[in-house]
């Protein structure tokens, strides 16, 4: 392994970018706060400010990927359709099978100039964590309790005070509701089964209720809809440990563009979309390659010098601290410390189990089991 290799394995680099990540999400996270004055006098400013801030957070998830890590990612995609990315607000579908698929969707964003006011359908919970979930307050993000009959009107509204958003974003959405999971996807067949539609063999079956009324909500804003298929090479499942560890893996994007006819056929439209995905998906793992021409959009040097600015500012201070604290020579300072650095590690843990496949979610498995009671 080479010295590089061998820095990027070990743990106490982990922990400084965990340190610069939380601390330097915790001070945007205030000056988020600070920024709610200007809602009521200058909302559109208000928006464009927390855009910029939002990138500074999301940005070092995404520099992660592509610097730390050195990810590749191969974009399969129509010429046509590429050179309108990131001119044109979308909804992005995505497959949600691998740990990292939000951040390759986020490269995704990254890599067309939309991070920072990318959008999401997030689960009501995230909005209490901090850092991420508070950022995402800060960029109207749409979070929902999974339960349409409460979430409908509150959904409605907030995608509809999008429709004057001052920046282009697009929407990134995951319509089968939870990540991919053995249990879940036959829980899921047997509701494909009970309702007469055609069983998949890669996704779960799409939720279309959000799916509908998010299109209907932004149909006057959104110039289309973005199906995109991820996968990566060598059939590796990568994992934000391994990212995190250094290690480099080759993702393969397929995106095609379309845009529902008919608000009232948006779910026939979206489970023909998941049959022909699930195909796509087939032809993948027979033949490496997808139906459209790769390109590898450029790289851009804003993600790492969002980190490296982050990380001069507080790494310093950290530094001047160790030191005076060795210094000092007491034993209840260097216990204490001690005991930060055991707390942290158990919290970067914590942070990284959170993404991780077999300690996901059950609302796949529960919901799906009710609906066939």
């Amino acid at each position: 392994m080479d010295i590089v290799g061998f820095l990027k394995s070990q743990f106490i680099c982990h922990l400084l970018i965990c340190y610069i990540f939380i601390v330097s999400g915790l001070i945007i996270n205030f000056i988020q706060l600070f920024t709610l004055i200007l809602w009521p006098i200058n909302k559109q400013l208000f928006r464009k400010i927390n855009c910029r801030l939002a990138y500074c957070i999301s940005s070092q998830m995404v520099m992660l990927l592509e610097w730390w890590s050195g990810t590749d990612c191969t974009l399969y995609t129509d010429p046509e359709s590429y050179h309108k990315y990131g001119k044109e607000n979308a909804i992005v579908i995505l497959n949600h099978n691998f740990e990292i698929d939000f951040l390759c969707g986020w490269n995704f964003c990254e890599r067309f100039g939309v991070l920072g006011s990318s959008k999401v359908l997030a689960k009501k919970e995230l909005s209490y964590m901090p850092i991420i979930g508070w950022m995402w307050y800060f960029l109207e993000i749409v979070f929902c309790k999974r339960k349409w009959e409460e979430d409908r009107k509150t959904v409605v509204q907030k995608l509809l005070n999008l429709r004057d958003y001052p920046e282009n974003f697009w929407f990134l959405i995951h319509c089968e509701g939870t990540r991919f999971t053995e249990q879940k996807h036959q829980i899921s067949m047997k509701v494909a089964e009970a309702k007469g539609l055609p069983k998949l063999k890669y996704h779960l079956l799409p939720r279309t209720k959000g799916f509908a009324v998010t299109v209907q909500c932004l149909r006057n804003v959104v110039s289309a809809v973005y199906d995109s298929t991820l996968n990566f090479r060598n059939n590796e499942n990568p994992t934000l440990l391994g990212v995190l560890n250094g290690k480099k893996y080759h993702a393969d994007l397929y995106v095609r563009q379309d845009v529902p006819e008919d608000e009232q056929e948006c779910s026939t439209w979206l489970h023909k979309l998941y049959q022909e995905k699930d195909a796509f998906q087939e032809e993948y793992y027979r033949t490496g390659t997808y139906p459209a021409v790769p390109t590898i959009p450029p790289r851009r040097p804003w993600t790492l010098l969002n980190w490296l600015f982050w990380a001069l500012l507080l790494l310093y201070p950290l530094f001047q601290l160790l030191i005076n604290m060795i210094n000092s020579g007491s034993s209840l300072t260097l216990a204490s410390f001690a005991f930060v650095i055991i707390i942290a590690s158990v919290g970067v843990r914590w942070m990284i189990g959170v993404t991780e496949i077999n300690k996901g979610s059950t609302y796949g498995n529960n919901d799906n089991k009710q609906k066939q009671k």
